[in-house]
């Protein structure tokens, strides 16, 4: 089969996948080379999603992603501890952030080894804090004066928070039914007749516009620090992808040698954080930033020293949780607007690791998967739920490296993380401008991933035009004004006037509504509207393939028996196919 990645025609073969490699490794254990990966040879991936690259490599690149995702899962909790009533001197911080990684690790393994199996990663997004703190801003859970709350006892103190996330965790645990309930019946196959190329430019290129004040409220902390990472990020990620330097190659037949690779294709976003780190180690040692200035690097060396060694986060660790209608109906809001955004991420990470657009029974197993994942981190008590991370997905685009096998190692490091604190407490202590600079470029690739799927419609219709601007611009202009008028719902009801507030503030789910409805309901050719070329993209039934061979999107054990029993074919899950017979 061939498929278009970035542009170029690349050959995908399905008889290299991720079952083979898991049972027997890959002939190119040892080669650090890129070009010995032949079905990526016609395209500027370094290795594809069934690929793996060697154990060794895969640790660094593993180290990529969890040094890209981390910046975001920890400023959730310095979000949510505060609405929680929870004091700044309180070591339970620490382990909300353990847990909440803990959580991610589990979930993305599932994800990626039996979900969905793209290599994405699936964590605590911000699109769970809205209809929180709405859920928290009620009368019964708003925060007592906080002289109250020093007049309070230890275990006082520590119940007011608790009591308070136990609500969130049975808000959070019942409301993701919903997702579980449409993956895993086959809802996403109706669902997905629905979403259109208009549908999906609003929606994922609001997902990049929308954190823009994210990452430059990060970036203007110093934005010489911050415009040095972009400068090194943008030099190594695009300009020095050819550039080899010289490694050390072990094997058992020819010893140690010297061997060539491509060192800034491989890790552009770990070399740069890297270096900038220790620029902004040596700017610190030398006084040239003032006390308490953010790119210093020892202003949260307090977390480190606070942090305890091993804790094992489990479920129910801070009580039963407790189900209300109110927070369970507000925090629907946030599993819809999850459910879309990560419908939209699955045909763009697919195209970006070089795999075969995604079939429905793979879809609906990723949805059903997130809202598990989800159900999980309510009962962990994490205090938010799961949702593919875009910065992770930006960083497949940026290194070109979408192999399945490195997020499966990054789910260790997030486990081993969630259990030793302190080994995540001295990632925590990044300066935030390199962190900054980073998600600028991040974000803007998945702006950019956003917009590629206008390539689909006719930008000469003028239908087409007016549906993609006003979708885009009016998802910025209604959450904005929603933000600075956070009581303008009235209708009498508060549990409706959450609900309608957390949906209309969401930006993704505003531009993709109106995308979605606007393209349905203004007349306009199949043609023009790009439904034929997103049709040959965007498969609904996995593709015939000989006996024998295996699929990108098939489990790693089991299809052998699955595909002895007709019947599996009517579980909208399973990754099965109608065989065809061999030449």
């Amino acid at each position: 089969m061939e498929m278009k990645t970035n542009g170029k025609s690349a050959a995908f073969s399905s008889e290299t996948g991720l079952v083979d490699s898991e049972l027997g490794g890959s002939v190119n254990q040892y080669d650090l080379s890129p070009e010995v990966n032949e079905e990526n040879a016609q395209s500027d991936l370094t290795y594809g999603i069934d690929d793996t690259p060697p154990w060794y490599l895969c640790i660094f690149m593993a180290l990529q992603h969890y040094l890209t995702m981390i910046g975001a899962i920890v400023s959730i909790p310095f979000i949510l501890t505060p609405a929680l009533c929870m004091e700044e001197s309180d070591p339970a911080r620490g382990h909300i952030i353990s847990t909440m990684i803990f959580v991610t690790g589990i979930v993305t393994f599932i994800q990626a080894t039996f979900g969905c199996r793209l290599p994405i990663v699936q964590g605590g997004t911000i699109s769970f804090l809205v209809p929180t703190l709405a859920i928290l801003h009620l009368p019964e859970w708003k925060c007592p004066s906080s002289d109250y709350i020093k007049s309070l006892s230890p275990d006082d103190r520590t119940e007011l928070w608790q009591v308070r996330m136990r609500e969130l965790s049975g808000a959070i645990a019942v409301s993701a039914l919903f997702q579980v309930f449409i993956g895993y019946f086959g809802c996403m196959g109706i669902i997905l007749r629905y979403v259109t190329p208009l549908t999906i430019v609003p929606t994922v290129s609001m997902v990049g516009l929308s954190l823009f004040a994210n990452a430059g409220a990060a970036a203007s902390q110093d934005w010489s620090i911050a415009g040095a990472t972009i400068i090194l990020l943008t030099l190594f990620s695009q300009i020095m992808t050819e550039v080899k330097v010289p490694g050390i190659k072990y094997s058992s037949k020819h010893g140690l040698k010297i061997t060539w690779f491509n060192l800034f294709k491989l890790f552009p976003v770990l070399l740069t954080i890297m270096i900038m780190w220790a620029v902004c180690a040596i700017l610190t040692y030398i006084d040239y930033f003032p006390p308490g200035h953010p790119a210093r690097t020892d202003i949260k060396l307090n977390i480190v020293h606070a942090s305890s060694w091993f804790r094992v986060p489990y479920p129910g660790q801070w009580g039963i949780p407790t189900v209300s209608a109110s927070g369970v109906l507000g925090m629907l809001a946030g599993v819809l607007a999850c459910t879309v955004e990560s419908i939209s991420y699955y045909p763009t990470t697919a195209k970006m690791c070089g795999a075969p657009p995604p079939p429905v029974h793979a879809i609906n197993r990723g949805i059903g998967t997130e809202g598990l994942g989800t159900v999980l981190a309510g009962l962990w008590g994490s205090g938010n739920g799961t949702n593919t991370f875009g910065e992770n997905v930006g960083a497949i685009g940026v290194t070109k490296i979408g192999s399945r096998r490195v997020i499966q190692y990054a789910c260790i490091l997030m486990l081993l993380q969630g259990v030793i604190n302190k080994f995540g407490a001295v990632f925590i202590i990044i300066p935030e401008p390199v962190i900054g600079g980073i998600f600028c470029v991040m974000f803007g690739m998945i702006t950019a991933f956003g917009l590629s799927a206008l390539q689909y419609v006719n930008l000469n219709a003028s239908r087409n035009l007016y549906i993609i601007g006003f979708s885009m611009f009016f998802s910025l202009v209604l959450p904005q004004w929603m933000q600075a008028n956070p009581g303008a719902i009235q209708t009498g009801n508060a549990v409706a006037d959450n609900i309608l507030t957390v949906l209309l503030s969401t930006s993704i789910l505003v531009g993709g509504a109106t995308g979605c409805i606007l393209d349905h309901i203004i007349p306009g050719t199949p043609e023009d509207r790009g439904l034929i070329a997103w049709a040959n993209q965007m498969k609904l039934e996995a593709e015939p393939t000989v006996s024998g061979e295996k699929s990108t999107y098939d489990w790693p054990v089991g299809m052998s028996l699955l595909r002895r029993w007709k019947w599996t074919s009517y579980i909208p899950f399973l990754p099965t196919y109608n065989p065809k017979k061999s030449n």
